[in-house]
């Protein structure tokens, strides 16, 4: 371990969170997967001018990072929020596949000979898929797309719908990382959110991938569940420890049953206050620091040595739609319904229902509905807001060269508007940087709504986000 490394695992060690402080700036806002954010998608964007906007501006240099929305999920969690399709028809699947196909043939002229760095399967339930059906998909995928050879390629695992011959599948295809939805080890919690997940199956799950080479293992946890206390959900951390994972998703659990019916049912059994629940949060940060792991931001930790701890290091961090990524400069091409594409001055969105996705697939247009363009003004906002998203600083002479303004001057009025922040220890203003603290990391949702545009014109309504903490 280097140095750097060692020093930095050693201050994390000392990680103490400010329950006052999370109590503060636990408000509503945007988690910046983009910007702007999907409250601004339209119809005006639709897939003709999508089609046309990429074509203009096609560089067949420039690579890709690919998205595969796999919506089937045998049964319901309730405390889902994803876009997902709930069946036991198994044929459905088979389907979907041939949807993704012709989807994937009509981008061909975009992304023939392009190199692909990053792809990412997610849901739903990818591994709803058999492992015939993995193949299938993936031989698909090698027809239409060039991988990188350190390209990274991952995929979302419940370990209720995994065996085997899928993991043998996976890694066949190219896979080398795996994130296991586990969300908590309680019995009491797995029977009040509709998710019975024994942790002998997560172990299995982690077993079988690491005998074929997908030694990169990421677990999602999320706190804000029935029944979760500070004694439970300290046994469900230790418990998920024992698979030794390379990194932690842990969400905070949003209760928005006006969006998703389906979360009417956890009322029954009561959530935990709002205080607990930042207790959790302080728990979850100290505990996994105190084991080694390096709080990267906005729910994810790694170890020192992981690809994305090493990324935070170096200043090579990114953040777009798949979360915290060490790629930059990469165009999302995404597939499935509602998956949400990235070009360099755009974002746009598939249908987000199954019927209306396949019939425009079936018609042979794109399913592409709707989506933004950006102006100037939004890149150089997102460029601002990125940074502050991934790095520990903005360094102005360095932003104002890459962005061709004067950063400073630019954002004079944004800069002015941290006082609060400075007091609080969340960011130290310097005459040509911003400097983001170790506390200011657990708020740098606050931080990044500084620079919103669309937030000071009051735009967004506030119930429109989740908590920021």
């Amino acid at each position: 371990m280097s140095q750097q490394t060692a020093q930095t695992q050693t201050d994390r060690e000392q990680f103490v969170v400010d329950i006052d402080l999370l109590k503060k700036y636990n408000v509503a806002g945007p988690r910046y997967t983009s910007y702007p954010t999907a409250l601004h998608f339209d119809e005006q964007v639709d897939a003709a001018t999508v089609r046309r906007r990429l074509v203009e501006q096609l560089d067949r240099s420039r690579p890709m990072s690919l998205y595969f929305h796999l919506p089937f999920c045998r049964r319901l969690c309730w405390y889902c929020a994803c876009t997902k399709v709930i069946t036991g028809d198994r044929s459905k699947s088979r389907d979907y596949l041939e949807l993704l196909e012709r989807e994937m043939s009509l981008r061909d002229e975009i992304t023939a000979g392009r190199p692909v760095v990053q792809m990412h399967f997610g849901g739903g339930t990818p591994t709803f898929l058999s492992a015939d059906e993995i193949r299938l998909l993936g031989e698909r995928i090698h027809e239409h797309f060039d991988f990188d050879r350190h390209a990274e390629i991952s995929v979302e695992i419940d370990p209720r719908e995994f065996d085997p011959a899928k993991a043998k599948a996976l890694a066949e295809i190219g896979f080398n990382r795996a994130s296991l939805g586990i969300q908590d080890s309680n019995p009491e919690v797995q029977q009040a959110i509709n998710r019975i997940q024994p942790m002998d199956q997560n172990r299995q799950t982690v077993s079988w991938l690491r005998a074929t080479g997908i030694n990169s293992i990421n677990v999602d946890l999320i706190y804000g569940l029935p029944h979760q206390t500070l004694e439970s959900f300290e046994r469900t951390i230790d418990d998920v420890l024992e698979l030794d994972p390379d990194r932690f998703a842990i969400y905070s659990y949003a209760h928005v049953p006006w969006v998703n019916p389906a979360q009417k049912h956890l009322e029954k059994t009561g959530l935990p206050s709002a205080d607990t629940k930042l207790q959790l949060l302080k728990l979850v940060i100290e505990r996994l620091c105190a084991e080694g792991y390096v709080y990267i931001g906005m729910d994810h930790f790694a170890r020192p040595d992981d690809e994305l701890a090493v990324a935070q290091r170096t200043g090579k961090l990114q953040r777009n739609f798949q979360g915290y990524s060490t790629w930059g400069g990469t165009e999302i091409m995404a597939y499935g319904m509602s998956a949400i594409s990235q070009s360099e001055d755009m974002y746009f969105q598939n249908y987000k229902g199954l019927d209306d996705y396949g019939q425009a697939l079936q018609a042979g247009q794109g399913p592409a509905y709707r989506g933004v363009i950006l102006s100037e003004e939004d890149q150089i906002r997102r460029q601002a807001i990125m940074e502050v998203m991934c790095r520990a600083q903005v360094d102005y002479a360095a932003m104002s060269e890459q962005m061709d303004i004067d950063f400073a001057s630019y954002f004079a009025e944004d800069i002015a508007s941290l006082d609060e922040l400075e007091e609080d220890g969340l960011v130290r203003r310097h005459p040509d940087r911003l400097e983001i603290t170790e506390t200011g990391r657990l708020f740098i949702r606050n931080i990044a709504m500084k620079f919103d545009g669309y937030l000071k014109a009051g735009q967004d309504g506030p119930r429109s986000y989740s908590k920021t903490v």
